[in-house]
Parts: C-alpha cells; structure tokens; sequence
C-alpha cells in the first residue's frame, strides 16, 4: 500500500523536472496517488511538456490565479477529471524584478501587489477552486522559504511569504470545522527555474549546507517531498497551521 493510496491531489507550480511540485507530483504517483497539474500563462506549454515526463503523463488544467473567471472553470475541469479532490499543493510564487535584489526601497506598490497576489493571497484563491471538491480529510499545502528573518536579495519576495504564512494560519482557523488542513513547508535553497531568478542566489548555496547540521543538498528536492506527501496524507490528521521546516536544521542555527 502506497501513502496516498486513492487520494486525488491538485499540484500546481510544475515547469520542469526540477521543479520542487515536480518531485513532490512524481512521489504522489508512486505513492498511489492520482495527480492532475495547473499551469498559467507562456508557462502552459511548458507545465504540459513536463507532465509527460511523470511515471503517468498527467492531465494540465489552466489556472492563473489574477483570472477570476480561472476559478471556476479549473474547478469544473478538475471535477470532470478527479470527482472530488483530496489534497492541493501551492507551488505558486512571482515577484518583478525590481522586488528582488539589493534595494528594498525601489519596488513601488504596483510592484509589490503583483508579487502579494500570486505569492500570498493565490493560497486563498487554491481554496475558492477547490474547496467545493473537498471534503474532511482535505489538506491544503503550500511550499514556503522561512522569512522570520530578513534575507540577502529576497527583498519583496520575503515580504509575500511572510504574508503566505499567516495566510495558511487564517485559512486554517477558517477550514478547521471543516476538518481541512493547511499547513505549508519551509524549504531550504534547491536548484529550480524559480531560484534562478532570485539575484544573490549563490550566497544561500554557499553557506547552507555548512551551517545545516544535517548538511543539505541544493539538487535533491526528495525531502521536501516526502514532507509534502506527510502532510497530504492521513497520517497528520491533527497538524494544522504549521510551518514545517525542512531544510537541515538550518533555521535553527545561530550566527
């Protein structure tokens, strides 16, 4: 028996093979679950070309989240393909260039609201899809990069997780009763398209796997999957609201 056995999970975020939902879409497969993906935009294509490469060629949805009329017709198209869905996956984050970087003062608040819509508040706009699909058992979850602290270049970006977090704790407190989760996972620095776009990158690849004490390997997204999967699953059932790190223990390091 797989972990997901019969379980029917939305994963967003796929581009290529590197992508961390990729791995976590690959581990659901084996795990017994069935998968569909969403992509938006120029990047359809691409979520389409890498759904092939999954041990089952998945089914591609579109689904931008600034789109409302999106909503609705990924909710439909989901149904017809899964019935009801299980489990979300958010993989979905964006900042204009000006967010990120070495100056925080230059990004203006037209800048800062693309990057707060499709970083943070698309986790609400996730549960608007697919809450009708889901039932007690559900679980949202969302892949996060802990922003307790401020970091080099991640700037706005950092900004938009902050309010990602406390967006899963509210949406938590609100589908609780419900008996849905939400809960996201705090990784550490993998090698994917998005990280490519983050100026200063380099610097977390440098250090953290020093100051890890459980070391860490910027080119394995396979504990970040595993930990997804943990939480899609029914082996959870009481953790809501959480923010899991996993990212060998760096965060709890000091200087």
């Amino acid at each position: 028996m797989g972990l997901l056995d019969g379980k029917k999970i939305v994963i967003t975020g796929v581009l290529t093979d590197a992508s961390l939902a990729f791995g976590v879409a690959q581990m659901a497969q084996r795990e017994g679950a069935q998968v569909v993906l969403t992509g938006a935009g120029r990047a359809l294509s691409l979520t389409q070309r890498t759904a092939r490469k999954l041990d089952t060629p998945a089914d591609v949805f579109e689904f931008d989240v600034t789109v409302p009329e999106h909503v609705e017709t990924v909710r439909e198209q989901v149904r017809s393909s899964l019935g009801h869905v299980d489990g979300v996956l958010h993989s979905i984050g964006f900042a204009p260039e000006v967010c990120l970087g070495d100056d925080f003062l230059a990004a203006q608040w037209n800048d800062v609201a693309i990057a707060m819509q499709i970083s943070a508040y698309s986790l609400k706009t996730l549960v608007d899809a697919f809450l009708p699909l889901m039932g007690p058992g559900g679980s949202i979850v969302g892949l996060d990069f802990d922003n307790t602290v401020a970091w080099p270049a991640y700037n706005w970006m950092g900004v938009a997780k902050a309010a990602l977090e406390s967006t899963s704790r509210y949406l938590a407190k609100e589908l609780g009763p419900r008996g849905i989760r939400s809960n996201l996972v705090a990784a550490g620095p993998i090698k994917t398209m998005a990280a490519k776009s983050i100026p200063g990158f380099k610097q977390f690849e440098d250090v953290w796997d020093d100051r890890a004490p459980l070391g860490w390997d910027v080119t394995d997204s396979t504990p970040v999957a595993k930990t997804v999967l943990a939480l899609l699953s029914d082996w959870m059932p009481s953790t809501t609201g959480e923010v899991i790190h996993v990212d060998g223990g760096y965060h709890a390091m000091g200087a």
